[in-house]
């Protein structure tokens, strides 16, 4: 991957900053797709987490490639991997490190647990207890974790990719709403078509995810990102129109509590990504419609009534974009 051209006084020409984080964005998708077939959308959609430096939470039946999807995108990226099966018995730290009293030196020594990487594969994340949950919370909003009062910074980039399987109940123990938060999109994979189906139960699917070759690198990422948040613009009229339609679900009758304002920041930021990968260095109303439900349903805590009624988060999202007029180009 080509690195973005810098002018002497540290800013790249914008036409060239997005077209080469359209073509990053484009290569790495074709590569996961090699070994997620058929999941075009569900790909991207994980890809502009990764760019708003955002963490995501798959929720989907066994056997549908949640972790087969953080694998491969873990494999096109040259940075460092961590993969967590979350136990019951797993401890907080367990996940971020612990402090050890080495006899030779005297001393204590913090050996950094599996937190400190690139990229955190967290499978069945709902399986560890809510304490050892808890112990999430500050890496992923901070990017830092806290052990015997010194702080240590986790590396950057730095994603959560965390999977929960939503049939099981049993010895599971349900993500706290602050910690649904933390979480900038929840993506459901779903099943294969009946083509890719074919190739798996025959054993074509093709590449392996071992075979993956490296797309970018975290330096990448990082310039990338830097692209997406400083580079693309977000008219007024947009960024009013995402923060209308997040406020919207606080005020629909079927809702406990609606998408808070970290939902209206992830969802702008979000949006940049998606329109500097399609070209774009501005933001449109169609980003914001296109990203309203993997960034804001998961937000949201309906009441008793409205599940009973059968009547889901996403369906009252597209309710809500349904309800808010769309600002017009001008």
């Amino acid at each position: 991957m080509t690195s973005v051209p810098v002018h002497p006084n540290g800013a790249a020409p914008i036409q060239s900053a997005i077209k080469l984080f359209a073509e990053c964005h484009a290569a790495l998708a074709d590569n996961i797709e090699r070994v997620v077939k058929g999941k075009r959308d569900v790909v991207e959609l994980a890809l502009i987490c990764l760019f708003a430096e955002g963490h995501v939470l798959v929720v989907d039946v066994p056997g549908t490639g949640k972790t087969t999807l953080a694998r491969a995108l873990a494999a096109s990226l040259d940075g460092s991997c961590h993969r967590v099966q979350f136990t019951p018995d797993l401890l907080p730290s367990d996940i971020t490190g612990a402090s050890v009293y080495r006899q030779n030196t005297g001393r204590f020594e913090f050996l950094p647990g599996p937190v400190f990487a690139n990229f955190v594969i967290g499978d069945e994340i709902n399986r560890a207890s809510p304490k050892t949950q808890s112990a999430l919370l500050e890496v992923m909003e901070e990017g830092r974790v806290t052990a015997d009062g010194i702080t240590h910074e986790v590396p950057h980039p730095f994603m959560v990719f965390a999977t929960q399987n939503p049939v099981e109940t049993v010895g599971t123990y349900p993500l706290p709403e602050a910690q649904l938060d933390r979480f900038m999109m929840r993506l459901t994979v779903g099943y294969p078509d009946f083509a890719a189906e074919l190739q798996v139960a025959t054993g074509a699917m093709g590449a392996a995810v071992e075979t993956l070759p490296t797309i970018a690198s975290a330096a990448h990422v990082r310039e990338f990102a830097h692209i997406a948040r400083e580079r693309v613009r977000v008219p007024d009229a947009v960024a009013a129109y995402a923060v209308r339609v997040a406020i919207a679900t606080r005020e629909l009758p079927g809702v406990r509590l609606g998408a808070g304002p970290r939902g209206s920041v992830a969802l702008i930021r979000a949006a940049r990504v998606r329109a500097a990968a399609a070209g774009r260095a501005y933001v449109m109303p169609e980003d914001i419609k296109a990203l309203a439900a993997p960034v804001l349903a998961h937000r949201l805590l309906l009441t008793p009534e409205t599940e009973f009624a059968g009547v889901t988060d996403v369906d009252l999202v597209a309710e809500v974009l349904g309800r808010v007029p769309v600002p017009k180009a001008t």
